[in-house]
C-alpha cells in the first residue's frame, strides 16, 4: 500500500516537495495526450488540423469543467474529513460523490456530442477547421466518463495523502496512447479522428485498471454506490456548485481567448495552438503545487490549525516563483525550438515564438494565483474563488487581451493575458491576507 501522508504534522517543505513530484509527473503524463497527439496531427496533418485540436480541446474543457469543479470540491472535503480521521464521514462522503458525478459526466457527454458544431461555430472556428474540430470534439465527449474515472480516483486518493497511487494509471494510459496513436492515425489512415479514438481508448482502460487496483489494495473506502443523504448531497452541491461555476468561468475565459486569436487568421489560431500545449506542459508545476497545498491546507484546516495553513501559504509561494523563474528563463531561450517540435509552417512559428518569450516571466505570476486560491478553496470558500476568477478572466484577462490586440494586433494578445497575471496575482494576495475565508466551517469541530 503507497504511504499516506498526515500532514497535519511535520516538515512541510519536505512534504511539499514530495508530494507535489509525483502530481508534476502526473500532470505532465496527463498533458502528454494532447502533446502526443499535437506532434502527429501537427506534422503528418499540419497547421489547420492543429488549430481544429486547439479549440476543440478549448470546448472539451468548457464542458467538463462542472466535473473538474465537482472534483475540487472533493478535494476539500475529504481531505478535511482526512484531517478530522473521520473515516465513516469519509465513506459517506465519497459514496455521495461517486453516485453525483456519473449522473453528471453522462448528461454532459450526451449534452457535448449533440451540441459539438453549435459551440463551435459560436468560437467562430475557421470554415477549413470545422470539420475536423467537430469529429475530434464529438469523439472524446464520447469518452468523458473514463476520463472523469480515473481523474476523480486520483483527487480522491490526493485528499488521503497519496500522490503516487495516480502515476499508475496515468502511466498505462500514455504507453497506450502513445502505441495506437501513430497506429489509428498513420496506420489505419483515420487522421485526427484516430488520434481521439486513440485518447478514449487508453483513458478507458486506465480507468478500469485503476478502479480494480483501488479496490483490491484498499486505499480509498468506495463503497457499492447507494443513494446518499440529503445532508450529503446539500453540502456536496453548496460546494460543488460554486466550485463548478469556477471552472466554468475558467474555460469559458479560455473560449473567449481563443476568439480574439480567430480573428486573424489561420496562421496564428495555429501557431496559438502549438504555444498552447507548450503552456500546459510549463504550467504543470505550479497546477501540481496548487493541488498540493490544497490537500495539504484542507487536512489542517479540519483541524483550524491556522499556522500550520500560513506556513503552507508561505513556502508554497516561494517553492512556485523558483521554479517558475527557471522555466521562464528557459522557455524564453528555446522558444522557437520548442515550437517547431509541432508546426513547421514559418508565420505560425514566428507568432508562437513571440507569444511564449512575452509570456515566460508571467507564468510565476499566475502560480502565485494557483497558490492562494487553492488553500482558499480548502476551507470550502467557493463562492469566494468564483468571484476571484471572474475578476482575473473577465475583468482582466479577456478585457485587456481583447483591448491590446485591437491597439497593437497579434503581438497584443500576449501583453493582454501577461499583464492580466500579473494583475489578477496582486487581488489574489489580497484576499488571502484580507479576505473572510478562514471564517469558512464545513463540520462541527469533535468536541475534546
Amino acid at each position: 500500500m503507497q504511504k499516506q501522508h498526515n500532514f497535519t504534522e511535520g516538515n512541510i517543505l519536505k512534504q511539499l516537495i514530495v508530494f507535489s513530484g509525483p502530481i508534476m509527473l502526473t500532470n505532465l503524463l496527463q498533458t502528454s495526450y494532447q502533446v502526443v497527439d499535437s506532434l502527429w496531427i501537427g506534422n503528418l496533418l499540419g497547421a489547420n488540423a492543429l488549430g481544429a485540436v486547439a479549440v476543440s480541446s478549448v470546448i472539451v474543457f468548457t464542458i467538463l469543467s462542472f466535473v473538474i469543479g465537482l472534483n475540487n470540491a472533493a478535494l476539500a472535503i475529504l481531505s478535511q474529513q482526512k484531517g478530522r480521521n473521520d473515516t465513516e464521514g469519509l465513506t459517506r462522503y465519497l459514496n455521495a460523490f461517486v453516485v453525483i458525478l456519473i449522473a453528471i459526466s453522462i448528461l454532459l457527454s450526451a449534452s457535448g456530442f449533440l451540441l459539438a458544431e453549435p459551440l463551435l461555430n459560436l468560437l467562430g472556428t475557421p470554415d477549413e477547421m470545422l470539420g475536423s474540430a467537430t469529429i475530434y470534439l464529438q469523439i472524446n465527449f464520447i469518452g468523458i466518463l473514463f476520463l472523469f474515472g480515473y481523474n476523480f480516483i486520483s483527487t480522491v486518493l490526493r485528499a488521503l495523502g497519496d500522490s503516487k497511487t495516480p502515476l499508475r494509471f496515468v502511466m498505462l494510459a500514455v504507453a497506450l496512447n502513445i502505441v495506437l496513436d501513430p497506429l489509428l492515425i498513420s496506420g489505419f489512415n483515420l487522421g485526427i479522428k484516430g488520434a481521439a479514438v486513440a485518447t478514449i481508448l487508453a483513458q478507458g482502460i486506465a480507468f478500469i485498471y485503476g478502479l480494480i487496483y483501488v479496490l483490491y489494495r484498499k486505499l480509498a473506502p468506495f463503497t457499492v454506490p447507494s443513494l446518499p443523504k440529503r445532508q450529503e448531497v446539500g453540502l456536496i452541491l453548496k460546494l460543488g456548485i460554486p466550485s463548478g461555476l469556477q471552472m466554468s468561468v475558467i474555460s469559458a475565459g479560455s473560449a473567449a481567448i481563443m476568439s480574439v486569436v480567430t480573428v486573424f487568421g489561420g496562421a496564428v489560431v495555429g501557431g496559438f495552438g502549438a504555444a498552447q500545449r507548450l503552456d500546459s506542459i510549463l504550467m504543470l508545476p505550479a497546477h501540481a503545487l496548487g493541488t498540493s497545498v490544497s490537500s495539504m491546507a484542507g487536512q489542517n484546516i479540519g483541524i483550524r490549525n491556522w499556522n500550520r495553513v500560513r506556513s503552507i501559504a508561505k513556502y508554497g509561494v516561494l517553492y512556485n516563483l523558483s521554479v517558475m523563474l527557471l522555466i521562464g528563463l528557459l522557455i524564453f531561450i528555446s522558444a522557437e525550438h520548442a515550437v517547431r517540435l509541432f508546426i513547421q509552417e514559418e508565420e505560425a512559428v514566428a507568432f508562437a515564438t513571440m507569444y511564449l518569450r512575452i509570456m515566460a516571466f508571467c507564468f510565476p505570476f499566475l502560480g502565485i494565483n494557483f497558490i492562494l486560491n487553492g488553500i482558499v478553496r480548502a476551507s470550502g470558500a467557493m463562492y469566494q474563488v468564483l468571484v476571484l476568477n471572474i475578476i482575473s478572466f473577465w475583468v482582466l484577462r479577456y478585457p485587456l487581451t481583447a483591448l491590446f490586440a485591437s491597439l497593437y494586433g497579434e503581438i497584443g494578445i500576449a501583453l493582454g493575458m501577461g499583464s492580466s497575471f500579473i494583475v489578477s496575482s496582486g487581488v489574489a494576495a489580497l484576499y488571502y491576507r484580507y479576505g473572510k475565508w478562514r471564517e469558512k466551517e464545513l463540520f462541527k469541530q469533535k468536541s475534546d
